[in-house]
């Protein structure tokens, strides 16, 4: 039985929270393993899946999973290849009787199942088309066209689908250097390929306008401090499909966000930008963001809470 299986609610979402928090990297042969369950139960259920983001890019590139990649990113289409809403509770009792820990939240461009065994993390986003487009994490609107059609990829021992064609799938996200490989950096290619403007189905610049004039519950505040710990000025915040905003002259900015969930930064401040992949935050809440000079890039969960 697996560890997950044996623990309390309570600690299973503490083990989870730190596994998010910290980003180990995944044991390659656990992860494996949980693929091909996940596998097995998704086939058993009738559910058509395929393989995303970093998990597609070592299938499709290396043919193997990536050393230091520390998730297994899955995908359905709510609409799609038959599956619907209603499939998400089944198949996340069969991932629970398997000894998984399950957590499901909802949100209005997808439902996102967190499922964790052996210490590894599933990461199953079932997406709602709006628009013509699915959203990927951070924000970036990928053409359901991508989808329509899954390609078969030989991997972990079996067959498995990715969108079609792949390699427009992967120029799609992580630019047209997604064949060489990066541990860290890759993040910035990722904001600097999505396309300009907020991605569909989020809400649009005149509702983000009220939220933060009037709706204080609906918006965050960031501090930005440069090395020193002095409030940065007229510093750049980017929040990636969302908006972007300054900061005034005491070193706040205050944005809209649609909830609470990780959120993909970029703060420009004193001619230094730095790309924060990936930042839990809360509407209603304050943040302090601080430099570190001996690192700018693959900082994560960096921003704290005041």
């Amino acid at each position: 039985m697996s560890e997950e299986a044996l623990a309390s609610d309570a600690d299973n979402a503490a083990l989870m929270q730190q596994v998010e928090r910290t980003i180990p990297p995944m044991n390659i042969a656990d992860a494996g393993r949980l693929l091909d369950e996940a596998k097995q139960i998704f086939d058993s259920q009738g559910i058509v899946f395929f393989l995303r983001q970093g998990t597609c890019l070592g299938a499709v590139r290396d043919q193997a999973l990536i050393p230091w990649d520390d998730d297994l990113d899955l995908g359905s289409i709510i609409g799609l290849h038959d599956f619907s809403e209603d499939d998400i509770a089944p198949a996340v009792e069969a991932f629970r009787a398997n000894g998984c820990y399950v957590e499901v939240i909802p949100d209005g461009l997808y439902t996102s199942v967190k499922i964790m065994k052996y210490r590894i993390r599933i990461d199953w986003q079932c997406y709602r088309v709006v628009k013509g487009t699915i959203a990927h994490y951070p924000g970036v609107p990928f053409p359901v066209s991508l989808f329509t059609k899954l390609q078969e990829v030989a991997f972990n021992g079996g067959s498995y689908a990715v969108p079609s064609p792949p390699e427009d799938y992967l120029i799609f996200k992580y630019g047209p250097d997604w064949v060489i490989p990066k541990q860290a950096g890759y993040e910035k290619d990722v904001l600097d390929n999505m396309p300009p403007g907020i991605v569909p189905g989020r809400a649009g610049r005149f509702k983000q306008f009220l939220a933060v004039h009037f709706s204080p519950s609906s918006t965050a505040r960031l501090l930005v401090l440069d090395g020193a710990g002095n409030p940065v000025p007229n510093a750049t915040i980017l929040i990636a499909g969302m908006s972007q905003t300054t900061t005034n002259r005491l070193g706040y900015a205050k944005f809209y966000l649609p909830g609470p969930d990780e959120y993909a930064l970029a703060i420009t401040s004193n001619g230094r930008e730095e790309v924060l992949y990936e930042e839990a935050m809360v509407p209603g809440k304050k943040y302090v963001y601080r430099p570190d000079p001996a690192q700018s890039v693959g900082r994560y969960f960096v921003l704290t809470e005041t």
